[in-house]
């Protein structure tokens, strides 16, 4: 279910990142794309006895997760980084209670925002990438 999301098994921030970029996601696209998942996530959260009481403090705040609120070191990639916490949690939390009827809704609904986010594209260009690579320390 997971593998055609930029999270999940051995994703990480790079993969999102790597996923962001060929979708020519800019920033303000990166983050509508990492909310539809953290209101997916929210709200399941908010319906599921045991996670209401276990995982429900972890919604308090936006966005979610570990490194939330920061580009940790590296140049835009706060959303990568949001969202590959994020994401483990819903492939390991969220994914396994879901129906398979849930999980096709999921991907129906998730293609209906892609299909938005592309719409979007032209309006919010992602800028082009620096000639310097993210890893170098300069």
């Amino acid at each position: 279910m997971s593998g055609h999301y930029p999270f999940g098994g051995k994703a990480n921030r790079v993969s999102a990142y790597a996923f962001f970029e060929k979708e020519g996601l800019s920033l303000d696209l990166q983050e509508r794309y990492y909310k539809w998942w953290y209101d997916l996530a929210k709200n399941f959260v908010a319906q599921d006895p045991d996670l209401k009481v276990t995982r429900a403090v972890d919604f308090n705040h936006y966005p979610f997760g570990q490194h939330a609120g920061g580009n940790v070191r590296l140049h835009d990639y706060q959303w990568a980084t949001a969202l590959a916490d994020l994401g483990a949690f819903v492939v390991n939390a969220v994914f396994p209670k879901l129906s398979s009827e849930a999980l096709h809704k999921v991907e129906h609904d998730y293609a209906a925002m892609m299909k938005d986010l592309e719409g979007e594209r032209d309006k919010a260009p992602r800028p082009a990438a620096p000639d310097v690579g993210r890893y170098r320390h300069i």
